[in-house]
């Protein structure tokens, strides 16, 4: 059974790419320092310091490892594939919530990329999945908590 691939947009895997060469060659060396200084304190089975940096160790090699599989599943979005037309991943949408009369802009990106705080919306996502392969003008519905939210897709870049 293959992987799920993972989408990401050119700019996610420059920054996946950044954090784990940030991981390799920094954070390990400094996890060692500390791990080699607790070890200096003498008995390990109550030193909290030696136990903390093991830890930290462990979540450091399993974010590499999280990394690395991303990376080498990755479906890397080009901006110039992106087809400006329709709402893909890559589009930055201007939407208009027809109940309140406002505007919004998301970006729309892969999954391990999505934000919402930062207007970067996954394309898996009940809103992205809602608006994807359609077009300016369209209005979608997306089902909320609260209800059925209604947007029309303003823009699409």
């Amino acid at each position: 059974m293959s992987e799920k691939k993972t989408v990401l947009t050119q700019e996610g895997h420059k920054r996946l790419e950044a954090e784990l060469q940030e991981l390799r060659l920094v954070r390990r060396k400094d996890v060692a320092e500390k791990i080699k200084e607790a070890r200096g304190q003498g008995d390990l089975s109550e030193n909290a310091e030696y136990d903390a940096a093991k830890d930290e160790q462990a979540e450091v090699e399993a974010r590499i490892n999280t990394i690395e599989k991303m990376l080498g599943n990755a479906e890397i979005i080009a901006e110039e594939d992106i087809d400006k037309d329709s709402v893909n991943v890559g589009s930055t949408v201007k939407l208009l919530d027809l109940e309140f009369d406002d505007e919004v802009e998301y970006l729309i990106v892969g999954s391990t990329e999505a934000n919402p705080v930062d207007g970067r919306i996954s394309n898996e996502s009940p809103l992205g999945l809602a608006l994807l392969r359609r077009n300016r003008g369209e209005t979608v519905s997306v089902e909320a908590p609260d209800g059925v939210i209604q947007y029309q897709i303003i823009d699409i870049s």
